[in-house]
């Protein structure tokens, strides 16, 4: 369960900068800017810690491919056509159609595929299909080889609009399979995919261990007509990837100590076999290991791609403790059936004990798959609610990632352009990145762990909302406690203050300034957005009355301020109540009510307002970052150490990983 920052990236506070310091920002283009980011305290691990690193990390780069199949199928042929044209090309590389061209390949690696990483939307080319024909025929047919195969479907792809429109559509209603361009299906509806699992877990009703079916396959026909999975295992589909996968994870095997060492080969034995049940098995070692310094997630674990929310993106993210930061994790978990126990639910959808709740600060050292180069800030894992209510969660905040923001959005002028009042811009100055920082804790380690479903109450059973009410949830969890009197006392907090400033950027965001990444016209799909535009209007309603939140005009300009931040408190609490109760109680009609009601549809003039304000700004409402490289030192086949170095040219970089992790054919 990953967390995207509840503050975004322009609003976010920040230290200044010196002149000595690196520059952050990398690369700008489009609505995106690249970022840098380091690692710092690396130098200093010991070998051992290093050379795992190594090999973790070389892993997490082996399945990029596989993400960009599961995007969308014409991925991988519309990436490598591109690159094989940039690599090639001999023409005049300073003409408008040019530069065209080459945002276009920026973006689709940006967004592993030809579809914006958080819109879902199509990427629109700014140049015709008659110039990248001609593109084309300057390079050759020689240098595409098997690319020439798919020159039509690729052209096709890009250029025509009614072809792959959205990777995901969530609109009611729909067909969300047969709608939705992602390649988690093929050939099969939605009512197929639904009975096909039904039938799945009528088979397992009961079990109290139940098995997370469909994770890790893709759903379609065989030559019969009878649905199939292929499952993505090192034998079967995305096989190529999965073995190279395999290779560094037993490298890394060899140089881990235990309990690492048996965590390593249960995903192993998992990526060999495609067994669900060894994946589980790999996450009850994994969330029982607190000790080892160095971390790691690697395999199909986030299910947001997915209409049904049950197939998952392959993603990586390898990291090592911030013992210093680590501080106030450990309080909160400390806690956490505290936390619980005066949680503003129901008591019988709390839990009466929680076990194994762990979360730490680190420090990423890679990033890979659906964690890049666009990255969450937090992460709670695993997801499978059996095993979060035997064996407990793990939860992470990325304290590197959000310096790294912090620094790009220095000096922007965005709290200077969309927050109207002084105290509200001067608590954000000082309590912003300690109020980010702590909703992400509260969010991630003890949000996404808390309350309990009803007996006989599935897991899926909210359905294509499921993510959006989950990621409302842990929302709501963190935004109640920040305000608590508990956080003062456990000395995380100084005052209410931090909740305010919480609070004023929170809304703001979700009931305006997020609309900053939505394309004119069209609706809010992305479930984080949804999840802070379902929080806010829900409040801003039931809170006219008493004016808790309020429209203001001002030199023709629309602000959104919150009057009474401790009533808002309490609606963020009456709201968990009512989210916890629709989660425990598999209440599928309520969750949908309350989704399509406050989180999809979108104000045209207000939209309209915030894109013209951004863009006297020249703010990008998105970032992401280029990775560090290391580089093994030998001497004769002994390893005495690992060098890190900080490339600051993201084209480079993702030609790099396309010329040394491309694993997959271009048909999988």
């Amino acid at each position: 369960m990953a967390s995207v920052p509840f503050l975004t990236l322009a609003a976010t506070a920040c230290t200044p900068s010196t002149e000595a310091e690196q520059p952050w920002i990398v690369d700008r283009f489009d609505d995106i800017k690249v970022i840098r980011y380091e690692v710092p305290a690396f130098e200093e691990l010991p070998l051992e810690q290093k050379e795992l690193i190594y090999y973790l990390q070389e892993a997490a780069k082996c399945g990029r491919d596989i993400l960009f199949d599961q995007n969308c199928a014409i991925n991988l042929p519309v990436r490598r056509t591109l690159e094989t044209i940039y690599l090639n090309y001999a023409g005049d590389r300073e003409t408008a159609e040019w530069k065209a061209l080459e945002k276009y390949l920026k973006k689709v690696w940006f967004a592993n595929g030809i579809h914006h990483h958080y819109s879902n939307d199509k990427f629109k080319p700014e140049f015709s299909e008659e110039y990248l024909l001609s593109v084309i025929e300057q390079v050759g047919d020689a240098k595409f080889g098997e690319l020439n195969e798919w020159r039509e479907a690729v052209c096709r792809a890009i250029f025509d609009p009614t072809l792959y429109p959205t990777k995901l559509n969530q609109k009611a209603g729909d067909d969300l399979l047969l709608t939705s361009s992602s390649n988690y299906y093929a050939g099969v509806t939605q009512a197929e995919a639904e009975a096909f699992y039904a039938k799945m877990a009528a088979a397992d009703k009961g079990n109290p261990q139940p098995v997370s079916y469909g994770l890790n396959s893709q759903l379609t026909k065989n030559d019969k007509g009878e649905i199939v999975e292929r499952t993505w295992y090192a034998e079967g589909m995305y096989g190529e990837a999965i073995k190279q996968i395999v290779y560094w994870l037993e490298k890394a095997e060899t140089v881990a100590v235990e309990p690492q060492k048996q965590t390593i080969r249960h995903l192993i034995d998992y990526y060999k076999t495609g067994d669900l049940k060894l994946f589980d098995a790999y996450n009850i070692s994994w969330v029982a290991d607190t000790e080892s310094h160095v971390d790691f997630v690697n395999g199909f674990i986030e299910d947001y791609g997915d209409a049904l929310g049950r197939k998952a993106s392959w993603e990586s993210i390898v990291n090592f403790k911030d013992t210093e930061a680590c501080h106030r994790t450990e309080v909160i978990s400390a806690n956490a059936q505290w936390f619980e126990d005066h949680s503003p639910i129901n008591p019988v959808y709390r839990k009466p004990e929680v076990k194994g709740v762990s979360a730490k600060v680190i420090t990423v050292a890679m990033l890979g798959g659906d964690c890049f180069p666009a990255t969450p800030i937090g992460i709670n894992l695993p997801n499978a609610d059996w095993i979060r209510r035997d064996y407990g969660s793990k939860s992470v905040t990325i304290d590197n990632i959000t310096y790294a923001y912090d620094k790009a959005a220095q000096g922007n002028g965005f709290t200077e352009e969309f927050v109207l009042r002084e105290e509200d811009r001067q608590r954000m100055k000082e309590f912003g990145k300690l109020a980010d920082d702590l909703h992400t804790d509260l969010h991630e380690c003890l949000g996404h762990g808390s309350g309990r479903l009803k007996e006989g109450v599935s897991p899926t059973a909210l359905g294509s909302y499921s993510s959006t009410l989950e990621e409302t949830r842990a929302d709501l969890f963190g935004l109640y406690y920040i305000g608590d009197e508990k956080m003062v006392e456990l000395g995380l907090v100084p005052s209410f203050e931090v909740a305010k400033a919480a609070y004023a950027d929170y809304i703001m965001n979700g009931m305006m300034t997020q609309l900053s990444r939505i394309e004119p016209g069209k609706d809010v799909e992305e479930s984080h957005m949804r999840n802070r535009k379902l929080i806010a209007e829900w409040c801003y309603e039931q809170g006219k009355a008493e004016n808790v939140i309020e429209w203001v005009v001002e030199n023709d300009k629309r602000y959104i301020v919150v009057n009474d931040f401790e009533k808002l408190r309490e609606l963020f609490g009456k709201m968990l109540w009512e989210i916890q109760r629709i989660k425990s109680e598999g209440d599928f009609e309520a969750g949908k009510a309350m989704v399509e009601k406050y989180a999809v549809k979108v104000d045209p003039a207000l939209h309209e307002e915030v894109l013209a304000r951004y863009k006297a700004l020249n703010i990008e409402p998105y970032g992401g970052f280029v990775n560090p490289e290391y580089e093994l030192v030998k001497e004769g086949d002994q390893v005495v150490d690992v060098k890190i170095s900080y490339p600051a040219n993201y084209t480079e970089q993702m030609l790099h990983y396309a010329k040394n992790y491309s694993f997959l054919p271009n048909k999988n």
